[in-house]
């Protein structure tokens, strides 16, 4: 039982220790776009997109099958072994559904802006409460998590 107790603490300030700190940009509201005098812009987080700097995420219909198959890559390397393409809760949440819970938008920003969204945002906070972890950053780049979406776009049988 100790030893149990000892990995799991081990697994823990592993987990811990992989989360960075982000710089934050809480200037980046219109997403760099002239905002006009009478236009209320909410602040980040609060219009269901997030913290970081994916403000309008166009999606393609088809799906791009190039960039499923390199999301897929992605998904083998940095997060199955947190994540279940099912419902099931594994250490992190299921990702089937994911991209009708989440604006494409939240997605993206929440893998290449973690910590900050973590730290800011709400639905990202509850989800730390659900699973009594947190993700570490896994550094993707804008085009990985793009690649990202696509895949759990194709698990959630978009198409």
């Amino acid at each position: 039982m100790k030893l149990r107790y000892f990995s799991l603490l081990i697994f823990a300030g592993i987990c811990l220790a992989n989360c960075g700190g982000g710089a934050s940009n809480d200037n980046a509201t219109s997403g760099g776009a002239p905002v006009a005098k009478d236009t209320v812009v909410p602040p980040s987080g609060e219009d269901g997109k997030g913290f970081g700097k994916f403000k309008d995420v166009q999606l393609t219909h088809p799906l791009d099958q190039g960039l499923v198959g390199k999301g897929k890559a992605i998904y083998d390397v940095k997060c199955g072994s947190c994540h279940k393409l099912t419902e099931e809760k594994l250490v992190g949440p299921g990702w089937k559904g994911v991209t009708d819970r989440r604006k494409p938008e939240w997605i993206m920003n929440f893998v290449t802006n973690t910590d900050e969204m973590l730290d800011k945002d709400p639905k990202a906070k509850a989800l730390i409460e659900v699973c009594m972890v947190r993700m570490p950053n896994q550094h993707l780049t804008d085009d990985e998590a793009r690649q990202m979406l696509e895949f759990m776009r194709n698990n959630d049988g978009k198409n």
